[in-house]
């Protein structure tokens, strides 16, 4: 496994936001983490990227014990987010943007090869590199977003909400874009309000309802549950 949480708890004052979650991530594999507004998705995002601090339980990276630590260097271990409203630099350009994700020590020395790929796999953004990324679309901040977290060489990328407030096409390019990196051999940890097109491409996927997790298994046997067809799918 290349993430290894177990019995974490979160407390944001006396409000216990997570409780005694534990999940793994395979390596290779897309991980869907579903549930309601307020379920504590976020939470469980922001305590892996070191945003949060949980107050107990582990979190283990590669053999690496990683709760505690301070964001960037979660980030240098291979851990990379793409945040939930994107969060681009909207008075720096997209090259701006996109080099900032490449001053992790891992990813220096490749920065220009990832680039090339960021540029390839988005040509949007290249077209637009000397563009100011607030004057971007919803859509285009989104590629712009995953191309940032790209230049830090991640091996395991969390998408927190990716396809909130964009257009149902784009979307299905969101959504295309991350089977196409998990085709490249990229581990997802996805949270995603779709929840139907979530588990579909999921391997794997938890529900967490008021900070636990209620329900685990394969994207197909989470889709298939009656608890999740009547709360998350209206049928």
């Amino acid at each position: 496994m290349i993430l290894k949480i177990q019995e974490l708890d979160l407390y944001y004052g006396d409000a216990q936001a997570l409780a005694g979650v534990s999940l793994e991530v395979g390596q290779g594999e897309i991980v869907a983490i579903v549930g309601a507004n307020g379920a504590g998705k976020s939470s469980l995002i922001r305590t892996i990227a070191g945003i949060e601090r949980a107050r107990s339980g582990t979190i283990t990276f590669k053999d690496t014990a990683i709760a505690g630590l301070p964001p960037h260097k979660i980030c240098d271990l291979g851990i990379g987010q793409v945040a939930e409203g994107r969060q681009v630099f909207p008075s720096l350009s997209v090259l701006d943007n996109l080099q900032l994700g490449a001053l992790l020590p891992r990813a220096r020395s490749g920065a220009a090869r990832a680039l090339d790929e960021v540029f390839a796999l988005f040509p949007k953004l290249a077209e637009r590199r000397e563009q100011l990324a607030g004057t971007l679309s919803g859509g285009e901040q989104q590629m712009l977003a995953i191309g940032r977290c790209l230049m830090g060489a991640p091996e395991l990328i969390m998408f927190d909400e990716p396809s909130l407030g964009l257009a149902p096409l784009v979307v299905q390019e969101v959504l295309h874009t991350i089977r196409l990196l998990h085709e490249r051999g990229l581990t997802i940890l996805l949270v995603e309000q779709n929840v139907a097109v979530s588990l579909r491409i999921s391997q794997r996927a938890y529900v967490l309802e008021t900070g636990r997790i209620v329900l685990s298994g394969t994207g197909d046997e989470v889709l298939a549950s009656e608890r999740v067809r009547q709360a998350y799918l209206g049928l």
